[in-house]
Order: C-alpha cells, then sequence, then structure tokens
C-alpha cells in the first residue's frame, strides 16, 4: 500500500481538488494544509479522543472552509473506521459559523464535529464547477416520457478525486469527438467489450454514435483517466427518459450508467474500487436531487453484478430487454454517503493488479 494512503505511521501526503489545489500533510499529530506552497490551515490530532485542534487559519475564510474539507477527507480516507471528529475552534466564530453553514461541520450534543457523509457532499474538493448549480425544475415532453428539462452539458473535465491506495487521481471528462473517437474505435471493437455492447464497427459509425450520445439531452458520454491515461468509456442517463423506465418505477433525477473498461493495465479489484465508487460520487454530486442510481448489466454477466453488490447496488429483479435479460440493480444516495461507499471496505485487502 502506498505511503500517501497510511496515517500514523510516518509523514503522509494527500491531495485536494480537480487540480490538486490543496495538499494534506501530516507527520505526527500535526497536519497542514498547503495552497500553492503556502500554509492556510495547521492542526494538531489528538487521536486518543479524535480531536482536531486549530492551531493556525488563514485570513481568507472561504480557502479556510476549504482546507477543512480537505483535512477531514485525508483523515477519514486515512482512518476508514473514524465515524467522525471534533473540532476546537476557540475564539473564532466567524470560522466555525461559515464551517457550518457549508456543510462541512455540525453541533452534535454541544460540540462541533466533522462527519464524513457530509464532507462528501460537498462539491468543492472535486468537482471541477462546483458553483454550477442544478437547473430548476420544469417538466418537459419527450416521446409521450414526462421528466424535467435538463442542463446544458458541461464540456472538459468534470471530476477528479485522489485514490490513497494508488497514489494518483481518477477523473472523467466529457467525451469530444476530436479528442477520443479513435480511442472509442478502439475499444468498441475489441471483442471482450464486443460481446456486452454489440457495437464494433468502423470509424463513421463510432463517429455518428459519439455524435448521437453527445446530442441526446438524456446522455452524457464521458471518458475517465487515472492521471493522464484514458481507462474507460462511460455514458451517465437519466433513468426517466431512458430504455429502462418502463420496468420499473423511476424518479425524475434517478440516473444510470454504461461503462468499457478498454484500457486492460486498469483492470483489477484496486481500479474498480477506486473509479466506480467515484463515477457514484459524481452522480450524486452533480445534482442533489439524485436519491438513486440504477443499473441494469447483462444477467449473464456475473462478475459484474458482484462487483456491484459489493459496492452497495442491491440486486432488484431481472427482466427482458428486447436486446438482452437484463438484472435492475440499485443504490440509495442514502446508502452510499451514510455507509461510506467511497472507499473499501474496512478489512477487505485492496490487491494490485
Amino acid at each position: 500500500m502506498n505511503k500517501a494512503s497510511q496515517s500514523g505511521d510516518g509523514p503522509c501526503t494527500f491531495l485536494v481538488g480537480p487540480n490538486s489545489a490543496l495538499t494534506v500533510l501530516q507527520a505526527d499529530d500535526r497536519l497542514r494544509v498547503v495552497a500553492d506552497d503556502v500554509t492556510v490551515l495547521e492542526l494538531r490530532l489528538d487521536r486518543e479522543v479524535d480531536h482536531l485542534h486549530v492551531l493556525y487559519a488563514s485570513d481568507d475564510q472561504k480557502l479556510t472552509t476549504q482546507a477543512m474539507s480537505a483535512s477531514a477527507e485525508a483523515l477519514f480516507a486515512w482512518r476508514p473506521n473514524l465515524d467522525r471528529l471534533v473540532l476546537d475552534v476557540v475564539g473564532q466564530d466567524s470560522i466555525v459559523r461559515d464551517l457550518i453553514t457549508s456543510g462541512v461541520a455540525t453541533i452534535a450534543k454541544d460540540r462541533l464535529v466533522l462527519v464524513p457523509e457530509m464532507v462528501m457532499q460537498r462539491r468543492d474538493n472535486w468537482l471541477v464547477n462546483p458553483e454550477r448549480q442544478p437547473l430548476p425544475q420544469l417538466h418537459v415532453m419527450t416521446d409521450g416520457k414526462r421528466h424535467p428539462r435538463r442542463a446544458p452539458k458541461p464540456t472538459g473535465k468534470v471530476y477528479s478525486r485522489y485514490i490513497p491506495w494508488l497514489a494518483q487521481s481518477v477523473s472523467f471528462q466529457i467525451a469530444d469527438i476530436d479528442d477520443h473517437l479513435h480511442l472509442l474505435h478502439r475499444w468498441m471493437n475489441d471483442p471482450r467489450v464486443d460481446a456486452f455492447w454489440n457495437e464494433a464497427g468502423d470509424l463513421e459509425k463510432h463517429r455518428r454514435y459519439l455524435a448521437d450520445k453527445l446530442a441526446d439531452p438524456h446522455m452524457l458520454p464521458m471518458i475517465g483517466c487515472f492521471g493522464d491515461e484514458p481507462f474507460g468509456y462511460f455514458e451517465i442517463y437519466w433513468a426517466k427518459e431512458n430504455r429502462i423506465a418502463p420496468f420499473y418505477d423511476a424518479d425524475d433525477y434517478d440516473r444510470g450508467w454504461h461503462v468499457v473498461v478498454g484500457n486492460d493495465a486498469f483492470r483489477g479489484r484496486s481500479y474498480i474500487s477506486a473509479w466506480l465508487p467515484s463515477l457514484l460520487h459524481y452522480m450524486f454530486l452533480d445534482d442533489c436531487r439524485t436519491q438513486r442510481i440504477v443499473g441494469e448489466p447483462a444477467a449473464a454477466h456475473s462478475q459484474q453484478i458482484r462487483n456491484l453488490e459489493r459496492s452497495g447496488f442491491a440486486k432488484i429483479k431481472n427482466f427482458d430487454f428486447a436486446h438482452k435479460r437484463a438484472t435492475l440493480v440499485m443504490l440509495l444516495r442514502e446508502r452510499f454517503f451514510g455507509d461510506r461507499l467511497w472507499l473499501p471496505a474496512p478489512g477487505s485487502p485492496v490487491v494490485l493488479s
């Protein structure tokens, strides 16, 4: 396991932000959060009682709030069994107010506490454009289906998250025909991929395919990367307008997804435990009204279904599409954050492959 994933056994480093804007450094009982080589927050950790004491905070309160959120992400990643941290901020009422109103901290039994399920629902640490608000709700009709009007699609990178057990970041960016067509073409013609996607063909077929997904308001095609290396193609969809909708009672903001892992170098448990919860995390963060994520893997794809069950999805039922027999799986927002499913289960080995 990489040194960056350890806590209490020497210096540790954790990168936070879609452009690694903040770095959390831990040495013994001291934590520092650094931005542009300048310390913006310094803390002392009392492990015996899980207390954090603020020793220094920047005068920039927005930056201090982000730094506190970054510290919490790092500590909860380093110590996945940790339920909460008590935060001591003496004589700095304005910082306390900002932490509470921004959702970084809450009051429990008259104490200021950091809890992972709240921290991980903030947008600043992972979304490239956290200020991009969900579109106000206005229902429209598409092909006889009533659903909310969907927001204009973003472009470029949308999400990044540091993975401590890999010591690198996973990110998602919106697919672009000029940049990604040849990559998609190669992956779709991989026999292992084609066995489940049935989309093998020439370059022009895949140009039309990607153009259709980019033009479809209910679809968001994305490329996943580890560091700078592309590893997979993803399609996120709004379930209400999707082919899955007739097979269950779809809510307005339910989302689903399809995946191609085209780069064999990034197969294996340690990578699945990084990109899959990060993808789910992105979907929950993108619109806070999304309460459920669904999937419809082929019922015969037993390995994918096992991976989904380990990631918190429940098997609901099997059903028949025109082209395949599928299994409906579902993950609740409350379970993802409440059970901290963005991290591997405590005690389960992460096997590098």
